[in-house]
């Protein structure tokens, strides 16, 4: 279920069509505009969740848009890699 306070902050967002994969964090099964982390801090940066997500979120895998919120990579064991073959989400 998504969280009412980041549903309600997203739809006060403007929402644009992006032709990369639609983020969905592969711990919790949930989209950008269902985490009110990336609600908020899309907000702050003047961008959609999912656009905070694809340019921010160190996790994000843009081959296929999975990644992890930060309480399912905590959960993960916050898994990393040095630059330049960095983690990301499989």
């Amino acid at each position: 279920m998504a969280d009412p306070e980041a549903r309600a902050m997203t739809d006060q967002l403007p929402h644009e069509e992006s032709e990369a994969p639609s983020p969905l964090c592969i711990g919790c099964n949930k989209h950008p505009e269902d985490l009110a982390e990336y609600v908020a801090m899309g907000r702050v940066e003047d961008m959609t969740p999912d656009d905070f997500v694809r340019e921010e979120e160190g996790t994000y895998n843009p081959k296929n848009g999975h990644f992890l919120c930060t309480t399912c990579y905590i959960k993960a064991g916050e898994p990393s890699r040095p630059y330049p073959k960095r983690w990301v989400a499989p």
